[in-house]
């Protein structure tokens, strides 16, 4: 072949390949459109740690889609109360939210076992049934019939019993309590004789600061400190029963969900999974120092007496089976997390409890 011959072939290779460049690009850039959506969160943009995570969420997705795909997070109260983020994005005002499926649970107490139910699972156990026990699925089986799909986008880990202005000793020192409880744990705690009131995250202070609740749970040292519950009710209760290990959740609206890429639901999947991991994390790098510094400000730590745990444990089975025998998908999401349940604390009382006690001894003797 003559260098002329070779010269003018590969130009018009050349032209070629440059349009067939120019014919795919709108094929490519079809694949990956621009789309912002609005994320309303339930919690306040102060709690860090827990707002935090829906931030995390939309940073990756941004990172995994060169910024075509954006997800703007609004703190509660900005465009949709806390309370009321699930409905927004089931009618479409929104196209996601960032929240605890148990602050739905009135409108049918299975939302609460995406979230945490007394006496469930914890952290670990709760990822493991979302991930390998068909959870995810078995909860947007549900969540289909309220026009939403979610994924589990954190975890506080095991909560506090809260904040209390006066000593419970007893079963006794409950009746006619008026607290602050999120989620279906309302249902069971009245069993004892308290009053739960259902108070969005910013509004607690103030109102146990006027009497109008004598106790609230919120969740844990970090968060409790940041909202400053030990200067108006000393006594800091362990452990919270009724969030072993409550899931936090981004719940999309479905015909949202439908019209993504699937490159863009693999990615938002993908950023729930990363806030799940690190909200835990972050949890449980901070708590430790806050409770030290909680103590030292004044508040005054006790463990839940037996018998209230005892009462507790049963309330909340009774409750179960009430409900259940009205709500058959309760009652199979329910059967699913128990059956788990029972194998998971089998196999972790041998290795993971007897290790734990150990290092806590060694913690107390002063050597670690």
């Amino acid at each position: 072949m003559d260098r002329r011959s070779f010269l003018t072939k590969a130009a018009v290779g050349g032209t070629m390949a440059a349009g067939a460049t120019a014919l795919a690009a709108p094929a490519i850039a079809q694949t990956a459109p621009k789309v912002t959506w609005r994320v309303t969160s339930s919690f306040p943009k102060s709690l860090d740690t827990i707002f935090g995570a829906a931030e995390t969420m939309s940073k990756y997705v941004s990172e995994m889609t060169d910024g075509n795909f954006t997800l703007q997070v609004f703190p509660a109260g900005e465009l949709v109360p806390g309370l009321e983020a699930a409905d927004a994005v089931s009618a479409g005002t929104v196209e996601a939210c960032h929240t605890v499926p148990y602050y739905f649970w009135g409108k049918d107490p299975t939302y609460a076992l995406g979230a945490a139910v007394p006496f469930g699972l914890n952290a670990r156990m709760m990822n493991a049934w979302f991930y390998y026990g068909g959870g995810i699925d078995m909860m947007n089986e549900f969540y289909a019939t309220q026009n939403l799909i979610a994924f589990p986008a954190g975890n506080t880990g095991v909560q506090m019993a809260g904040w209390y202005r006066k000593e419970i000793n007893s079963v006794e020192d409950l009746k006619g309590l008026k607290m602050r409880i999120g989620g279906f744990a309302g249902k069971v705690i009245e069993k004892l004789g308290v009053v739960p009131q259902q108070i969005a995250g910013g509004d607690i202070y103030p109102s146990l600061e006027k009497g109008t609740i004598d106790a609230t749970e919120w969740v844990g040292p970090y968060d409790d400190e940041k909202l400053g519950f030990y200067k108006v009710a000393p006594y800091y209760y362990y452990p919270g029963w009724w969030e072993g290990g409550p899931a936090i959740a981004t719940m999309i609206n479905l015909a949202k969900w439908a019209e993504l890429p699937p490159a863009y639901q693999a990615a938002l999947k993908a950023g729930c999974v990363v806030a799940n991991t690190d909200m835990l994390a972050s949890y449980d790098w901070k708590n430790p120092t806050a409770l030290k510094s909680l103590v030292a400000n004044g508040a005054q730590l006790r463990p839940l007496p037996q018998d209230v745990l005892l009462a507790a444990f049963e309330a909340a089975n009774q409750t179960y089976a009430e409900v259940s025998a009205g709500n058959a998908t309760f009652k199979k999401i329910k059967e699913s997390q128990d059956a788990f349940r029972r194998d998971a604390y089998l196999n972790a009382q041998i290795a993971e409890y007897n290790y734990d006690v150990f290092m806590m001894s060694q913690q107390q003797a002063g050597k670690l």
